[in-house]
């Protein structure tokens, strides 16, 4: 049975470059492993009240389940005033929650994070970073993927130019397949 690899891109840009890498990112999934893109575009901002009080909106419920079938995360994340863009953290809040039922407990993760920039979303890595150490999620520590002027090496038709970034991309992927199988053997 295929392992299956939930890809959640931090931006809801329609032109968005997390989206873009994304998809290529779904394309590089080796033999064995299922990569699906998670939207959390449709989630309420995370507020308590809605767990303890029994109301909890169907977009909520609908993303617990999916990500409670998914065995790892594959975060590509922008920088939003050097940090986490509200919708990601937002979705991390939604799947932590209620205390005690975390979606996220366990499972492998890997961060890419993009910038049109040069410092290619260094401090949003970082501080989700320390979020999934919270979460109890093992991270993959290298390579480090930081994806610097990333409207370069998207092509007209909104793809991954073939070339250093796509090679790399792929490097990192293998890398966190070889860490999601650490973990499995550990786990």
């Amino acid at each position: 049975m295929s392992k299956k690899i939930g890809i959640i891109a931090g931006s809801l840009r329609k032109a968005s470059f997390s989206k873009k890498i994304a998809a290529a990112v779904v394309d590089m999934a080796p033999g064995g492993f299922d990569f699906e893109i998670i939207n959390i575009a449709d989630l309420p901002v995370y507020n308590q009240d809605f767990d303890d009080e029994g109301d909890v909106p169907e977009a909520y419920t609908i993303f617990r389940e999916k990500m409670a079938t998914i065995d790892g995360v594959i975060f590509i994340t922008p920088e939003y005033n050097r940090s986490v863009p509200g919708v990601l953290k937002n979705a991390i809040d939604v799947g932590s929650r209620p205390y005690g039922k975390s979606i996220w407990s366990g499972k492998p993760a890997a961060i890419f994070s993009n910038s049109p920039g040069n410092l290619a979303a260094f401090g949003a890595n970082h501080h989700l970073r320390q979020s999934l150490v919270f979460l109890d999620m093992p991270i993959m520590q290298q390579p480090e993927v930081y994806l610097a002027k990333i409207g370069e090496s998207i092509d007209e038709e909104d793809k991954l130019k073939e070339g250093k970034t796509r090679e790399f991309l792929q490097t990192a992927v293998n890398a966190y397949v070889n860490l999601f199988k650490k973990a499995e053997v550990t786990g």
